[in-house]
């Protein structure tokens, strides 16, 4: 009988994931983090990182396609944009996407991260070479508090909220995105699972609530992301993403995005919606 192998990543200590590996392709203990590629039966190639999924190549779209395109949609004409972390490349990808954007950011702590996603992920990372592309291998928060004003959009696809990424996940940082952006400014965080992080979930949202004019809150459906229902929190210093029409909304090549989805991003569960403190018996 042929043996079998699981990879398991553990949301608690009573639940998890599993998939079906056929052999890990990589593993390195990097200056930050453990960094490993395995390749799965279901979802093809499988990013991890600290023994999390980052992403896969079959269902990465979903979560670079809606960690982008709801903030970038939103803002009026995006020339500079900033990602923080994301070093597998996704997000650029779909940033580069809008023929306004002339500068895009990198911003990655880990540079193993992205040398890794280039060799194993290059239908993600392809985008990183692309001429409008500036990568800088640094932290984040030490980015933003050198340019002020500076940016149009700022995306913060950070890991979960343990080691080097515990800092992105604090007022202090979304001040400090407030600070960085131009006066029609937009952000949007990756915030986590609202069956699993429903405290930091809430927190986060009043923070960036009491920090930007406008704050927002959406989700989406991640296969291989413990729960499979994945939140990001949008802060605005002008448009409101549920205020625009349809027809105001780009037609962007997309798979999970689209301008007949936008809207009902913000429907949500009244579970969730009680997350924002609104709903609230």
């Amino acid at each position: 009988m042929d043996m079998e192998l699981w990879y398991t990543e553990k949301q608690t200590p009573d639940f998890g994931i599993q998939a079906k590996i056929g052999r890990t392709l990589h593993h390195e203990q990097t200056e930050y983090q453990s960094l490993d590629v395995i390749e799965t039966k279901q979802f093809g190639r499988m990013l991890v990182l600290d023994g999390m999924v980052m992403t896969t190549d079959q269902d990465e779209f979903v979560y670079h396609e809606m960690l982008t395109h709801v903030g970038m949609n939103t803002h009026p004409n995006p020339k500079r944009v900033l990602v923080i972390g994301g070093g597998d490349g996704g997000v650029i990808r779909e940033v580069l996407k809008y023929p306004s954007v002339e500068h895009a950011v990198l911003c990655e702590i880990d540079g193993r991260v992205i040398e890794v996603s280039k060799e194993y992920f290059p239908k993600i990372a392809g985008a990183l070479e692309d001429s409008r592309v500036k990568i800088r291998v640094e932290d984040g928060i030490k980015h933003i508090e050198a340019h002020p004003n500076h940016y149009d959009v700022i995306l913060v696809d950070s890991t979960e909220p343990v080691g080097p990424a515990v800092g992105l996940f604090q007022k202090p940082f979304y001040q400090g995105i407030f600070e960085a952006l131009r006066p029609e400014g937009i952000m949007v965080a990756q915030t986590e699972s609202p069956w699993f992080n429903r405290d930091l979930i809430r927190r986060v949202y009043r923070d960036i609530s009491n920090i930007f004019p406008i704050a927002r809150l959406y989700t989406a459906s991640i296969p291989t992301y413990p729960s499979g229902l994945w939140s990001f929190t949008l802060g605005s210093k002008g448009r409101d993403p549920i205020s625009l029409r349809e027809e105001d909304l780009q037609a962007i090549h997309t798979k999970y995005y689209g301008p007949t989805l936008h809207h009902a991003l913000f429907r949500l569960p009244k579970f969730v919606e009680e997350l924002t403190g609104k709903g609230e018996a």
